[in-house]
């Protein structure tokens, strides 16, 4: 990109915070508007104050930006991607997940032809970015004598029950705000293929989904559990290979070890020197910001993710 990166931000709430925060670390930087119709003025940004605006058709009147971010909520995603690639040559990252429903993934594929969404289109994968995640995967290329990855468990819970409705208000349901979140993750270690059982509970307040997915050569299942059943966050997830290694890593306190039998292989530490979303975000803007973003942010994945996460089980399917 540009050695001056101009941004426009979209939707200036809470997880806006996060991204302006990171940005703020990058030099070469400059925020240049904010669009939110609910807030009357922008956020301060380096010691100034961007041009605020309501509608992103009039910021894109008056502005061109090399960067456009999306972080309002989800069913709002489409239609201001669409505005976003068709109103400017920006790159466009939108917050996870890309959109909510499959009618409106088909609207973003049908921009390809003129303004094509597999080029500039990115949606925010964070958790595929953290220190963690990053490490297993590392330590799975590093050692092809562990084998594939022949099985997975993984567990998000978020104290949200504590919330009430507003839990449901804001996030739908368990397995609507978590398991984008762990099948972007996933795509990291494996690729996931289909969807083979799925049960959802407590009201939403907690899922239970399995995945059939490929390492390698080898299938495997990927079971996934969310909930908002807890009094505190709590994220984990072991990776299983074929020759018996296990991997441990603990999303929440960003650490992780390899364990082969009584045998410690290797580990993960985190001195707490940053916060988690930081962690996240910061490695995932080095990525975007560079010539070549990794592909876990780009159109592709984020479709092959909002297929899976929306997949359901057919009556035919079930025993």
């Amino acid at each position: 990109m540009n050695n001056l990166v101009r941004v426009g931000l979209v939707g200036v709430g809470i997880i806006a915070g996060i991204h302006l925060e990171v940005l703020s670390g990058f030099p070469r930087v400059a925020l240049e508007f904010t669009v939110d119709p609910h807030r009357p003025e922008p956020p301060e940004f380096g010691g100034t104050h961007p041009s605020h605006y309501r509608d992103l058709p009039e910021a894109l009147g008056a502005h061109e930006p090399d960067l456009l971010v999306i972080a309002t909520p989800t069913d709002t995603h489409c239609d201001l991607s669409i505005q976003a690639l068709t109103g400017s040559r920006a790159r466009v990252l939108v917050e996870k997940p890309l959109v909510h429903d499959l009618p409106s993934l088909s609207r973003l594929r049908a921009l390809d032809n003129g303004a094509p969404a597999g080029e500039r289109l990115f949606t925010a994968h964070h958790f595929a970015f953290s220190p963690e995640v990053r490490w297993a995967a590392e330590q799975l290329a590093g050692h092809p004598e562990w084998g594939p990855v022949a099985d997975i468990t993984s567990a998000f819970h978020d104290p949200y029950v504590l919330r009430g409705e507003q839990a449901f208000a804001s996030y739908v349901s368990s397995w609507t705000d978590s398991g984008v979140n762990q099948l972007s993750m996933l795509a990291r270690f494996v690729d996931v293929i289909a969807l083979t059982s799925a049960e959802e509970m407590d009201s939403g307040a907690s899922a239970w989904r399995v995945y059939r997915y490929r390492s390698a050569a080898t299938e495997g299942s990927a079971r996934l559990r969310t909930s908002w059943l807890t009094g505190s966050s709590s994220k984990e997830t072991v990776l299983r290979t074929r020759s018996g290694v296990e991997i441990w890593i603990d999303h929440t306190a960003m650490t992780g070890f390899a364990a082969d039998g009584g045998t410690l292989l290797a580990t993960h530490g985190n001195n707490g020197r940053v916060s988690r979303k930081v962690a996240h975000y910061r490695p995932l803007y080095e990525s975007l910001l560079s010539d070549h973003p990794d592909p876990v942010l780009g159109f592709r994945t984020a479709a092959a993710i909002t297929e899976l996460h929306q997949a359901r089980i057919a009556p035919s399917d079930c025993e």
